[in-house]
């Protein structure tokens, strides 16, 4: 137990790193303070209280902001907005000359395309925005004293600014700090909601008698159980082993010794799970900018998370896009070449296309796996919801779901470049100086 402390204490011993943790947690308090500054024009207590008896598909959306949705502070529409115009921009990269060769460029082709992301950030913000407005103008005067066109551009001016401004945070974060600072940013809006999820069940179970105590150790079970294998297929790799030729330099003779070539099971880490829950909000945001009655009813039906259709759509697109990921930070046939140029074989396979092949078979059964998971995981809570019954939303995402497997993927990464700071200044790492680094599972 004292190593994960030592290696806390040896991370504020090491200069640059413990000046990258104070400036992530100092970024990270004016995310939380931004969370509580009111939006003009809107009565947040009044809009808290109606939230807190609000459906599923609203308390959704509100995990992802930290509460800032149901209290429609400035950073009500969260990340999302970015998040979004991320996924549609990484898909039109394949389809849009133009953008392929900004790809390939490197490091300034990768700024011009950050660039349009940003553009399209706030397009979205702009179309989420006054979907947000006229829904917060249909619940009443009592939310909305002052309804009308200056309320709908008012909230497009102060949300849109809201999460332009949460978009320089994480890049700040990403490029200062430590971890990737998108991911960090919606870690701690999630965690922010873990107390409010824990006082719930605890008044559910001891006071109310709502949840009886055999229901309530199904939960922590399925909390503890979905913690260990979130761990597990995130760490978890499929080990190739390579020969590579022995070489003689003058007096130096090196190579001749095999090696691995680790293939991760869930290569995408939590980005499905993000891009699945941020594409799924657009519906709804469109259907309340049309405002047709009809519209809105089914596809509050469609897109509500505690309902069959929403499942159906959220289980193809967590697949999809773990394959899509994956075809995108690992290329089997420029793996293949490059271990052919430098005389590496896979033993058993002919070097080249055969490889390129096997390669490609090995990672589509792998990606398969880890994307079933993050699947499975992503349904508990409606299962969750169905057959223990269990009917507050806010209490069943967070004993097994995507917010659950979001905290901790975003937790290993972080944590994980944390360790590489301290070991490459050799300090031991969180597993001390028995387990070294935080290793990865050997097989699935």
């Amino acid at each position: 137990m004292s190593e994960p402390i030592d290696a806390f204490k040896n991370a504020f011993r090491i200069p640059e790193l413990k000046k990258r943790i104070l400036f992530t947690l100092f970024m990270l308090a004016i995310y939380a303070l931004g969370r509580h500054v009111p939006a003009p024009g809107v009565n947040g207590a009044a809009l808290a209280n109606m939230m807190s008896r609000g459906g599923s598909l609203i308390n959704f959306y509100d995990i992802f902001s930290g509460g800032a949705f149901s209290q429609a502070t400035v950073f009500a529409l969260g990340i999302m907005p970015y998040i979004t115009a991320s996924i549609i921009l990484s898909l039109l990269v394949p389809v849009i000359p133009q953008l392929e060769q900004l790809q390939k460029q490197g490091q300034e082709g990768q700024k011009k395309i950050t660039e349009y992301t940003r553009y399209g950030t706030i397009v979205l913000c702009i179309i989420q925005a006054a979907g947000t407005s006229f829904y917060l103008q249909g619940l009443g005067k009592d939310i909305v004293p002052n309804p009308g066109m200056g309320f709908v551009l008012l909230c497009i001016m102060t949300f849109t600014t809201g999460t332009a401004f949460i978009m320089w945070l994480g890049e700040q974060i990403s490029e200062n700090g430590v971890g990737n600072g998108m991911s960090i940013i919606i870690f701690t809006s999630i965690i922010s909601r873990v107390p409010l999820a824990l006082s719930k069940l605890f008044t559910m179970v001891f006071k109310t008698g709502q949840i009886d105590m055999f229901r309530a150790m199904i939960l922590i079970f399925l909390l503890v159980a979905v913690i260990a294998g979130c761990i597990m297929v995130t760490t978890g790799q499929r080990r190739i082993p390579v020969q590579y030729p022995r070489q003689v330099k003058g007096r130096r003779v090196s190579g001749g010794q095999r090696t691995y070539l680790p293939l991760r099971v869930n290569q995408a880490g939590v980005i499905p799970i993000i891009f699945s829950s941020s594409l799924l909000q657009l519906p709804w945001t469109i259907g309340q900018a049309i405002n047709i009655p009809f519209v809105e009813k089914w596809i509050t039906y469609l897109f509500d998370p505690m309902n069959l259709p929403y499942a159906i759509i959220d289980v193809t697109l967590i697949i999809f896009f773990s394959f899509f990921y994956t075809a995108i930070v690992f290329n089997p046939v420029e793996t293949a070449d490059n271990m052919k140029k430098y005389g590496g074989v896979i033993i058993g396979v002919r070097p080249g296309k055969a490889t390129a092949d096997y390669l490609n078979r090995i990672m589509t059964r792998i990606t398969m796996t880890g994307s079933v998971f993050l699947a499975l995981v992503a349904l508990m809570p409606t299962l969750v919801f169905l057959i223990l019954k269990v009917q507050d939303y806010t209490i069943v995402q967070f004993f097994g779901g995507t917010s659950l497997l979001i905290l901790v993927g975003v937790a290993l990464d972080t944590t994980k470049q944390i360790e590489q700071h301290l070991i490459m200044r050799h300090y031991d790492g969180f597993g001390g100086l028995s387990g070294g680094r935080l290793r990865s599972r050997r097989k699935l």
